[in-house]
This record gives structure tokens, C-alpha cells and sequence, in this order.
């Protein structure tokens, strides 16, 4: 091992630091996973429990030493059988990698080199429109959107459409007397993969004005690289979810914006809208100095003609 630095009787090499980085970057991860849910607290129980047990093999008491040992003997089986829901959102999140994306995996290792990810520009306007006419009717709606991969476990668990991206089509499928309308519809490669599927429920602490829609799509951003879009069929407001992370009440200037970041998050370029509300500001700015600076004019040349 080579030897990096000494503290007291300890010898720290390169490798031993390398080691704690990759357990800190672990152990930061398994707290994302576990924050905000029950387990945190089965966690820190854990610990606590551990904790004493050292205590007590310290103080060599025999007896309650070898129950907590007993006990800590099957903790690992233990562990997994009570963190088996944040176990398997680790392995998810491990793989959802776009180098285990479905297709050739040196064209997925040939998309992560290239700039633009290898995905086509799809039409989201269509999309938009039928999510702004879903909201005015308080019509629910729950759309999934994928760059990466059509998502074949969840599309099959529905119905099969392969249909191109169509407002009136969208209107169709979320029509509340349609039969596919109780489900969630995926979008891949600008075309509607299919209607109708099964998302899996977040099991985190959501807010009680979010429903079993909200909860699903929060629950499928979680397990996938994917956008949600829920329209509220209470108040029909238009959310999107990403990653756990919901943006609630989005007007349709937002709900495009979010959707060039989560297609085209590589391209650092402000979109277009960022452009016409930056200079819509600049404008506006301008004009409300306009008549500040008019006035200060006139007030300096009728100083100035007092003054002669």
C-alpha cells in the first residue's frame, strides 16, 4: 500500500482515502434514497441498537452481549427483508444507466459521447395543447415522457397504440367516459407507446391536495428517467415530476419550458420562451425608466431657468 500520511499510530495510504470517498458517496446515496420515508427511522434504530451493542461488549456484560449479538448475527438478512423498497430503488437507479438502455449497447455507450444524446426532436405542441384543454375541462391526465427508452415493462401492462403524438388523440384517451383513460399513456420517440398502463406508487410522504395520480407519477419518476405530466382532475392545474421532485400549478409557457430541459438538458441555450420573456423584462424595464428620466429632465430645465 502506498503510504500517503501518518495521524499518531495510524497510516493513511492514497487507497485508504480513495476508499472512504467511494463509502461516503454510498452512504450519501442510500440517505437520498431513505430520506423523506419510514426507513430513515428503522435506520437510525438500527444504529442506536448498534451502538449499545458495542457498549455493552465493552463493559463485558455476557449476557445482554450475546442476545444483541444473536441479534445483529441476522441483521443483515434482517436489513434486507426491512429496506427491501429502498434496496430495490438502488438497484433501479444503478439501472437506469443509459449504458443498459434497450437496443445495441455500443450504440447506448456511442449516444452517452455524443452531444445531443442521440434522441430526435420530437413535437411537443400537440402534447401541450391537449394538456391545457384536459386542464380547462378538469379532465385527469397522466402522460409519461422517455428519451431513453420506450419503458417495455410499463407499456405492456396496457394497451398497445404506436400512434403519433395527435391532440385530439390525447383528448380521446383521457376522456373520462373512454376505456382507456384509467392509466397513464407513454410517449417515446414523438409517438403515444401505449395507454392505460400500471405506474408504480411513490410509498414517500406526499401532501394531502396530491391524489393516487400524483402519487403514481412521483413513484414512476423515482424508479425511472422519466417526465411526468399529471393533470389535476380536481382543480385541472398541470404538474410535472422529475426525479421525485414535483413543480406544481405550471402554466403552458412552463410546461414547455420543463419539457425542452428534460429532452434537450444538454444543450445549454436558453430556449425560446426564456428569450421572449427576457426581452418582454427588458422592455418593460425600459419603458418604466422612460418617463423617470423625462421627468428629471424637466425638472433640471425649469431649475435652470429660475436660476437665470
Amino acid at each position: 500500500m502506498i503510504l500517503g500520511f501518518n495521524i499518531g499510530f495510524l497510516e493513511i495510504g492514497w487507497v485508504d482515502i480513495i476508499d472512504i470517498l467511494f463509502v461516503s458517496v454510498l452512504l450519501y446515496q442510500v440517505y437520498k434514497l431513505m430520506r423523506g420515508s419510514v426507513a430513515i427511522k428503522v435506520f437510525l434504530g438500527f444504529l442506536v441498537l448498534y451502538l449499545i451493542y458495542l457498549v455493552v461488549n465493552a463493559a463485558q456484560m455476557e449476557l445482554l452481549s450475546n442476545i444483541l449479538g444473536q441479534f445483529m448475527g441476522v441483521g443483515v438478512i434482517a436489513a434486507i427483508i426491512l429496506f427491501q423498497p429502498e434496496i430495490r430503488k438502488f438497484l433501479l437507479l444503478l439501472g437506469r444507466a443509459p449504458i443498459f438502455n434497450e437496443g445495441n449497447i455500443f450504440e447506448n455507450f456511442k449516444s452517452i459521447w455524443s452531444s445531443r444524446g442521440g434522441y430526435k426532436k420530437a413535437d411537443i405542441t400537440p402534447l401541450i395543447e391537449a394538456a391545457k384543454t384536459l386542464g380547462g375541462t378538469n379532465t385527469g391526465a397522466l402522460i409519461v415522457m422517455s428519451k431513453n427508452s420506450e419503458l417495455k415493462f410499463f407499456a405492456e401492462s396496457g394497451d398497445r397504440i404506436d400512434a403519433v403524438i395527435s391532440k385530439r388523440l390525447l383528448m380521446a384517451i383521457f376522456n373520462k367516459y373512454s376505456p382507456l383513460h384509467d392509466g397513464a399513456a407513454i410517449i417515446y420517440d414523438n409517438k403515444i407507446i401505449a395507454a392505460r398502463c400500471i405506474l408504480p406508487v411513490t410509498e414517500r410522504d406526499v401532501p394531502a391536495q396530491f391524489g393516487l395520480r400524483h402519487r403514481a407519477g412521483i413513484g414512476m419518476s423515482e424508479a425511472t428517467d422519466t417526465l411526468v405530466i399529471v393533470v389535476s382532475e380536481e382543480t385541472g392545474q398541470i404538474s410535472t415530476v422529475r426525479n421525485g421532485e414535483i413543480a406544481h400549478n405550471l402554466s403552458t409557457q412552463e410546461l414547455r419550458k420543463a419539457i425542452n430541459e428534460y429532452m434537450y438538458e444538454e444543450s445549454k441555450e436558453p430556449s425560446s420562451t426564456d428569450n421572449i420573456l427576457k426581452k418582454a423584462k427588458e422592455e418593460g424595464s425600459s419603458k418604466k425608466e422612460q418617463p423617470k428620466g423625462s421627468e428629471s429632465s424637466k425638472k433640471s430645465e425649469k431649475e435652470s431657468a429660475q436660476a437665470s
